[in-house]
């Protein structure tokens, strides 16, 4: 038996980015149940590609009760819907075998990670009061690509002058925008800038300079967009919501470092159940970017854990 359910999460506070604002993480959740046993994922679906929560459950209302993860491949295109059904079918196989799914996957035991936490768009006042309440954490990402962005950074540094510093841009710069920035950047510390210029609006990229290195994010979805990546991007951001879950996930991780990428893990706006199989897949990685449950004010039971040592690998009450 397959079922679906629409899930709310109140934020901590409202999340804003340069596309807009949030107050909530609305969420679908699968359950798949077979032998006894039931298997849980979650998606978020991304109104950016297309889809909406409508959109994603029909998709997966028209899947057969039976179905399996090999059908899934070729069954969905890579993106929320197939994450959210990937992930059960490995919960549920996990559970039917009696294993972690680490150990299903022929994957090293998990360790936990240090990630990200993500900054609201905001006032650079408000910004640097962010930072500083932040600045204990080791790695700050900066949401910006808007006009006055430079005000915003240099309040981030100065409200966190110890913390690596990532921006994610969102798509909001223009290829003269981005070069005229990157000198400042660099002098302010940044260690990464994830998508500077619109997806498809990029190559401009391979012709520049490139002093940060540059991660590909709305640009990245699954194995077969990472050629199209080569000479423009150094990193590529994976999301199980754009790669269509973690089995399609760690083959496109694999395959981009064996291609020269270095590797972002990042999520959605979502619970600890999105980013559970998430801490699985980005063991190894680069940067991790799993901040999701501490936006969130509300969770899921068996929530992941964080703490100085970063985000932990899920209990298997809760995944896996």
């Amino acid at each position: 038996m397959l079922t679906i359910t629409e899930d709310r999460f109140r934020l901590a506070q409202t999340f804003t980015i340069s596309r807009g604002s949030k107050t909530e993480a609305r969420v679908l959740t699968v359950r798949i149940s077979r032998a006894g046993q039931t298997g849980w994922g979650e998606c978020v679906p991304y109104a950016r590609y297309g889809e909406t929560l409508d959109s994603v459950r029909a998709q997966i209302d028209a899947l057969a009760a039976d179905v399996t993860r090999a059908d899934l491949q070729t069954i969905l295109p890579p993106g929320a819907a197939r994450n959210a059904v990937d992930c059960a079918l490995w919960d549920l196989e996990a559970k039917l075998a009696e294993q972690r799914v680490w150990d299903l996957a022929g994957l090293p035991r998990p360790t936990a990670l240090d990630t990200a936490y993500t900054l609201s768009l905001a006032s650079p006042d408000e910004m640097r009061a962010a930072a500083a309440l932040n600045a204990h954490r080791p790695i700050l990402k900066i949401k910006l690509g808007t006009p006055d962005d430079m005000p915003r950074l240099e309040a981030v540094r100065a409200g966190a002058p110890r913390a690596m510093l990532i921006i994610d841009a969102n798509e909001g710069w223009s290829a003269e925008v981005y070069t005229d920035l990157a000198p400042h950047l660099l002098g302010l510390g940044v260690a990464l800038v994830e998508q500077p210029l619109p997806a498809g609006q990029d190559d401009m990229l391979a012709e520049i300079a490139r002093p940060i290195p540059v991660c590909a994010d709305e640009s990245c979805f699954d194995r077969a967009s990472l050629a199209g990546l080569r000479g423009k991007y150094d990193v590529v951001n994976l999301k199980l919501d754009k790669t269509g879950g973690l089995t399609e996930g760690l083959l496109t991780r694999d395959l981009a470092r064996q291609m020269g990428f270095r590797v972002m893990v990042g999520c959605m706006l979502g619970s600890s159940l999105a980013m559970a199989p998430a801490v699985l897949l980005a063991q190894g990685a680069d940067w991790t970017d799993l901040d999701g449950p501490l936006l969130l004010a509300e969770d899921r039971s068996h929530p992941l854990w964080y703490d100085a040592e970063g985000v932990h690998p899920s209990d298997a009450n809760l995944w896996g």
